[in-house]
């Protein structure tokens, strides 16, 4: 069992934090950011060539970060892979103890720095959790017995600002059906919202990480509302940035705050702090979320 799986099914408050693999193939500056996590996450999600862009394995990082004696969450999208290479990721994932899995759609790659690249999907997020299941249950897709079977603690995404919310519902209703223990959202920053997704989410098996990205700006608040669908930042908060004179700063202060009203009010089983570029301020977040 994962140390991600214990926390959440002991019931306390968990907390991952998101890394992306390099661009290359020095991994130094990436582990420097793994290692000032240290014993303060639960596990790191390595993202898998996220928003479509060319980068060094979500696999090869998830056993760096096992070599340092870190607990990492393999992230997979079908995007870029057959279920032949999917499933072939995850045996070599059981081999090197890779504990956990996060499965994704994965964006299109026309939003990526390889435009031209030809997309899979063969599986979607439902057919890659599916998939995991039939790989611990000892055969694969085609059903060939393994010689030797991986064992995930599996989760899955959700966006709890969709509109309608009863779509996202259904979604989350499949990949729990197919597998998902957890569920890491997209980035909140309305605690209505969370109210309402909570109340929506009570009669499902589940446990749910509120996803949170720290504002460096007004700037990237206006930009992230108009450009990234599912995502909403509160025009107050918008003008706390305005105001103040270090939004960087600000930003930590008000996702620490957010994170204390989700654990005081129980409102979440865990965050997921995506910090995108500004892993050095992870600490920084818990710190003022008093974790």
């Amino acid at each position: 069992m994962s140390l991600l799986q214990k926390a959440l099914e002991s019931g306390e408050f968990a907390v991952t934090a998101e890394l992306a693999p390099p661009k290359g193939t020095d991994f130094s500056h990436a582990l420097q950011n793994a290692e000032l996590f240290g014993d303060r996450v639960h596990a790191i999600n390595v993202t898998d060539f996220q928003s479509s862009s060319l980068k060094a394995t979500s696999l090869a990082m998830c056993k760096a970060l096992i070599d340092l004696g870190l607990e990492p969450v393999f992230q997979i999208t079908g995007r870029d892979r057959n279920r032949i290479a999917i499933q072939g990721e995850m045996l070599s994932a059981g081999f090197f103890g890779v504990k956990n899995l996060l499965a994704l759609t994965g964006d299109h790659t026309t939003v990526g720095d390889n435009p031209g690249a030809k997309p899979v999907y063969d599986l979607d997020s439902i057919g890659i959790l599916q998939a995991a299941a039939m790989l611990a249950s000892g055969i694969d897709m085609g059903a060939n017995k393994l010689e030797g079977s991986p064992s995930f603690f599996l989760g899955a995404s959700v966006t709890p600002e969709y509109d309608p919310i009863e779509l996202q519902l259904i979604k989350m209703k499949k990949k729990i059906i197919a597998g998902a223990k957890f569920f890491q959202t997209q980035a909140v920053y309305d605690i209505r919202t969370i109210e309402k997704f909570k109340e929506v989410t009570k009669h499902l098996n589940t446990k749910i990480l509120i996803g949170i990205i720290p504002l460096k700006s007004a700037g990237m608040a206006r930009f992230m509302n108009k450009k990234i669908p599912g995502i909403n930042v509160p025009d107050e908060l918008i003008d706390r940035l305005k105001l103040c004179k270090d939004p960087v700063q600000e930003g930590i202060k008000i996702a620490g705050e957010f994170i204390v009203e989700l654990k005081n009010r129980n409102l979440c089983d865990g965050v997921h702090i995506m910090a995108i570029g500004a892993e050095k301020n992870v600490p920084l977040i818990l710190d003022a979320a008093e974790l």
